[in-house]
């Protein structure tokens, strides 16, 4: 089990943002969370990658160490990486140093080096600049390598923000509604990426969004929030059918079989 979750639970004011949730995410797993705006989604990865701490009570373990409440960046240092729902790159960048940063902790130089100019660093920083022009050619960027990332189109953007996330060499990558914003065409691009970095590195996925069909046609586990708490959890297939599931999406108005052709056509 590389990720396990237990009683977890995050509360702003007497409001519970997420509550009692449990979750186990296999190595090489694909998984997708679903559920409806202000489900607790984006929640729960802010609590898994530690930019929230959770109640008391709680437990996060990942690949064999405890993460419950520790800081973003020791998350960030074991394996965990993510994107964001709002696209946080730097546009005054070009699209190789917005990979760069994100490969930083991974810069094996320290302080001394630098400021003496030790031939370490050259060769360092040649590794790193070669490593991520090969990152940025397999999610076809390369030739984009030197532009400012203001510069390209929204679905370029879309790749670099998770070519950057992988330049951290993640162990878990975490999605937050990837596909928001981009046409059908785009969406189909930025999922094959996807799929082909999980194949080469091995990478376990998890996956927030609101294209159904998406997760559906990508994920092999669903798992399902309504106001935080996790309503249910299975294949896809088992999802799609799922009552309660097709109520959070759309109330009680639909007859079954109006519903039932929604989420699998969405």
């Amino acid at each position: 089990m590389l990720l396990e979750i237990k009683n977890l639970t995050k509360r702003f004011g007497g409001f519970a943002a997420i509550q009692n949730v449990n979750l186990a995410v296999e190595r090489g797993e694909v998984r997708g969370i679903i559920g409806p705006n202000g489900s607790g989604k984006s929640t729960l990865f802010n609590l898994i990658s530690g930019v929230y701490k959770p109640q008391p009570g709680a437990s996060l373990m990942f690949d064999g160490h405890d993460i419950t409440g520790r800081e973003a960046h020791e998350i960030a240092r074991l394996g965990i990486a993510r994107t964001f729902q709002m696209l946080r790159i730097f546009q005054g960048m070009s699209v190789i140093e917005n990979m760069l940063v994100g490969h930083h902790a991974m810069i094996r130089y320290d302080m001394a080096s630098a400021v003496i100019g030790s031939p370490k660093v050259w060769h360092e920083e040649r590794r790193a600049r070669a490593e991520m022009m090969e990152l940025l050619a397999f999610i076809g960027l390369a030739d984009y390598a030197d532009m400012p990332a203001g510069e390209l189109s929204g679905g370029q953007r879309r790749l670099l923000a998770l070519g950057r996330a992988m330049a951290a060499k993640p162990k878990l990558l975490m999605l937050d509604e990837p596909g928001a914003g981009l046409s059908p065409t785009n969406v189909d691009i930025l999922l094959e990426t996807v799929l082909a970095l999980q194949q080469r590195f091995g990478l376990t996925v998890i996956i927030i969004e609101h294209i159904l069909k998406l997760v559906m046609d990508t994920c092999q586990i669903v798992s399902v929030l309504e106001h935080g708490e996790k309503i249910a959890e299975g294949r896809p297939a088992q999802i799609r059918d799922n009552h309660r599931v097709i109520e959070a999406y759309l109330g009680k108005e639909m007859k079954d079989e109006e519903v039932r052709a929604y989420m699998r056509s969405a």
